[in-house]
């Protein structure tokens, strides 16, 4: 396949127009190209910045540099009305390269209609993009893409930590949103997996420590956002997953097997939901009867055998699954995208020797990221481009980020959210995400200002070309939804 590339015109360059020969990255620098996109049929004619930002500490010092790329749209006139969206990966310690080049961008990579590699690698236009509705700017956190701490003496704990990673990025989006003039837009906020840890505590953090104020956050694939689920409810909510996976594969029993995956769904939630977290609540006091009424139900909806089931206790955990489900057929299942099989050394075993999603996947984004900001937007750097970058130790400790976002949402009328999850992902279950949002809100005051979209692919449902198309839909009808009308207040 021969891909296109519209070209590209370099109209301004800062600190960056040759190699540095040197493995630092610039606290401060840009380059910026100008290009167009056809989007639904139109053009989009855009200017695209790479470039860094420094991150300072409480006494003006620099101490590292983030790396972002921002993209405006160049025929608005009045671009305070201009909705501008942020966009975050997760990791933590992900670069914000699988939006950016898969999804929401104007450029997506050179794969195939399922999401798997196909050479050359590179990039093609994107005509699902959102850059039509919004500006977006995706910005890789420290020690991610580009990104790098500058001073070595500062504390890792400094940025590697839930609460220290909200902290220090909002600081740098007030600069940046001042810098860019960016103060009267509608402002959104979208993180895919730990990202939507992020952008969820971000929320509340820009929200009382900086008085900006948002039109809407996406989570997309969330994590648990430090909502308690221990226990039975922990144990149970994998099920409609395996449901999804098992029904991809092929493994269901003949008479759910033939039905659509929409009408399947909802009979393993409701037996999730009704039957197995009260049977799981009796631990070993279960009643044996009931216990073998439980794991046919738990077989019946898995794929897997009723003997497998009772040997975990009717819990049966996903890294198990993803080894079980295609045991008999010499395969493995994906973690976050389970319909991508994987080969390991033996059939025995209780876990995959390897994600066989992430492998592939990494294959495809790790060239065209580098080609694209190296080679297209011409940011010539000799840093590496970190796909997931060291930092660990992570501080995982006081993670209320969910009830920041319900904080968040009840002190702002303006603020909506909307959930986007693939069916097939092993790793943050669509109707685990379903929980999060059924118990971010307790009260059920929230309900018309908050949304679930499922989709057919896995953790980066994006990757499929069919939900490339609806998941950009969905976020261009939610941006249009969430931006208010003239002169209409937020008010209760």
């Amino acid at each position: 396949m021969v891909m296109a590339l519209i070209p590209f015109s370099v109209v301004a360059q800062e600190r960056a127009k040759e190699p540095t020969h040197e493995r630092t990255l610039p606290a401060e620098s840009a380059v910026t190209s100008t290009g167009q996109v056809t989007i639904k049929g139109k053009p989009v004619p855009y200017k695209v910045t790479a470039g860094t930002q420094p991150v300072w500490d409480k006494d003006g010092k620099v101490i590292a540099s983030l790396f972002y790329t921002y993209y405006e749209r160049t025929d608005v006139t009045d671009k305070g009305r201009r909705p501008f969206v942020i966009s975050f990966n997760g990791g933590p310690g992900s670069a914000s390269v699988w939006m950016h080049v898969a999804y929401t961008g104007p450029k997506v990579l050179n794969i195939d209609n399922e999401g798997y590699p196909v050479q050359p690698y590179g990039v093609k236009d994107n005509p699902n993009s959102i850059l039509d509705v919004a500006d977006i700017v995706y910005i890789d956190p420290v020690n991610t893409g580009f990104s790098r701490i500058l001073e070595p003496k500062t504390e890792r704990s400094v940025f590697f930590g839930v609460n220290a990673d909200i902290k220090y990025l909002a600081e740098w989006l007030d600069t940046f949103v001042s810098r860019t003039g960016r103060w009267t837009s509608p402002k959104y906020l979208i993180g895919e997996s730990y990202g939507t840890t992020r952008v969820s505590g971000l929320a509340l953090e820009l929200q009382n420590a900086h008085w900006m104020y948002l039109n809407g956050v996406i989570l997309v694939s969330p994590t648990e956002l430090g909502i308690k689920r221990d226990g039975p409810v922990n144990d149970a909510l994998s099920l409609p997953y395996f449901t999804a996976a098992a029904w991809y594969h092929k493994a269901l029993p003949a008479d759910l097997q033939q039905k659509d995956l929409d009408a399947v769904l909802p009979e393993a939630e409701k037996f999730t939901i009704e039957e197995m977290i009260p049977a799981l609540s009796h631990g070993g006091f279960l009643e044996e009867a009931r216990k073998k009424q439980i794991a046919a139900k738990i077989a019946r909806y898995s794929g897997l055998s009723e003997s497998v089931v009772l040997e975990h206790n009717l819990a049966v955990p996903t890294a198990s699954f993803w080894k079980e489900l295609l045991r008999d057929k010499g395969f493995t299942v994906g973690r976050l995208d389970s319909r991508y099989k994987g080969i390991d050394r033996k059939l025995a075993g209780d876990a995959p020797d390897y994600n066989s999603e992430l492998t592939s996947w990494l294959h495809s984004f790790t060239p065209a990221i580098n080609y694209y900001l190296r080679d297209v937007l011409k940011y010539k750097t000799d840093v590496m481009y970190n796909m997931f970058g060291p930092v660990r130790p992570w501080d995982n400790t006081d993670d209320k980020t969910g009830e920041n976002l319900r904080q968040a949402m009840a002190q702002n009328p303006y603020l909506n959210v909307m959930i986007q999850s693939g069916y097939y992902d092993g790793a943050t279950t669509y109707f685990d995400a379903k929980y999060s949002m059924w118990q971010l809100d307790p009260s059920g005051r929230f309900k018309d200002r908050l949304r679930f979209e499922g989709y057919r692919s896995g953790h980066m449902m994006y990757l499929r070309a069919e939900d490339l198309v609806t998941s950009n839909e969905h976020i261009r009808d939610f941006i249009k939804k969430s931006t208010p009308a003239p002169g209409q207040p937020a008010k209760y």
